[in-house]
């Protein structure tokens, strides 16, 4: 651990026994949820996938002892507590359920977006409460050490009141080959990471205004390639959240500046930083306050990264909330909210308006 000055960047694993049955096998199953969960210890006991052979090469790789033939398989193998999804969002939804039917699956961690529409999502929360099951959403952004660390900052409220905020991205994400047949590109499946963790800092906006244009990097058909979203929230705070994918050509001799940044500005201070992940770095953070630091500008630091170290969070707080029957840090209810954040942004870019969160039921 590096400087983190009284900052927790990484919360302590509490909760690590339950025996966890992956399905999927592409990158962020075999570079960031099992290089996590090897370095954090948790038991991973089978691994499925849409091939079985992708699924046996990332099994022995990282050591899983069981590879099923099927995703259903794996779920109704008696060994498996928990079920952690990274499959297709539109494939994603079935598996759920059927998880839920099985008497010994005690949780299941579903890959974001939950789904592709807001009623199936809040059909998986009506779901797993009837089932009596948790439900997990793997939100990992708030698992960013600079996001958990400028909660701790606007908690201790060392900024004041909170004027305006942004997070800045010109990068550009791997466009999964499934998302082709989508209609829904940036904002359900990038954007959905900076709109879910603006509401981990400030709570439920009030409305969003959400406008794109299409990536001309993008091949395939899409409405939403570059998004720019505005949200108000009840205390009047501002922010902006902007994903632009295409950030400039990217040919052979081109000097690429991709990156993201993000800024919180407020009465008494204003925190800054990087999310690290587009060029692999770790993400950074400084702050001033007139309250706490004397105006002078902070910079803690940890040596631990979004990917892959962030997914320890998203996995502990779901095995302690099995281990203990506290509530996990990511119910499916939560999510709920960010998904009817992502259905009032392309309302807003169908019909040209700002769009009130009262608008849409959940």
């Amino acid at each position: 651990m590096a400087d983190a000055r009284g900052f927790t960047p990484d919360p302590p694993i509490r909760s690590r026994d339950l025996r966890i049955g992956c399905i999927g096998a592409g990158m962020i199953m075999a570079e960031c949820h099992l290089a996590a969960y090897k370095d954090a210890g948790f038991p991973v006991v089978a691994i499925a996938s849409r091939t079985r052979d992708r699924a046996a090469k990332v099994a022995e790789r990282w050591g899983i002892p069981k590879v099923h033939d099927t995703p259903r398989a794996l779920i109704e193998d008696p060994e498996v507590e928990i079920v952690d999804l990274a499959f297709p969002p539109d494939q994603q939804p079935a598996l759920v359920k059927h998880a839920l039917k099985q008497p010994h699956i005690k949780a299941i961690l579903a890959q974001k977006p939950l789904s592709l529409t807001l009623a199936e999502a809040i059909e998986l929360r009506e779901a797993a409460k009837a089932a009596g099951k948790i439900l997990s959403v793997n939100q990992n952004m708030r698992y960013d050490q600079s996001m958990r660390v400028l909660k701790q900052i606007l908690d201790k409220g060392e900024l004041g009141e909170l004027v305006f905020a942004e997070i800045d991205m010109h990068a550009i994400p791997h466009w999964q080959t499934f998302l082709e047949d989508y209609d829904r590109l940036t904002l359900a499946n990038m954007s959905v990471h900076h709109l879910d963790v603006l509401r981990f800092l400030f709570g439920d906006p009030t409305e969003i205004f959400t406008t794109t244009r299409t990536d001309p990097r993008t091949t395939f058909e899409h409405k939403d390639g570059i998004t720019v979203s505005t949200l108000r929230f009840p205390s009047g705070l501002l922010a902006l959240s902007l994903e632009d994918v295409w950030s400039g050509p990217r040919e052979e001799g081109y000097e690429s500046d991709v990156y993201i940044s993000w800024r919180v500005e407020g009465t008494a201070g204003v925190a800054k930083g990087t999310i690290g992940w587009p060029t692999g770095a770790v993400s950074t953070l400084t702050y001033a306050s007139t309250k706490t630091t004397g105006g002078k500008w902070v910079t803690p630091t940890w040596d631990t990264m979004w990917f892959p170290h962030a997914f320890k969070g998203v996995m502990e707080q779901l095995q302690h909330a099995v281990a203990t029957g506290a509530a996990p840090a990511l119910t499916v209810e939560d999510n709920v909210r960010t998904v009817a954040l992502i259905e009032a942004g392309y309302r807003s870019m169908a019909e040209g308006r700002v769009v009130k969160l009262s608008e849409i039921k959940i």
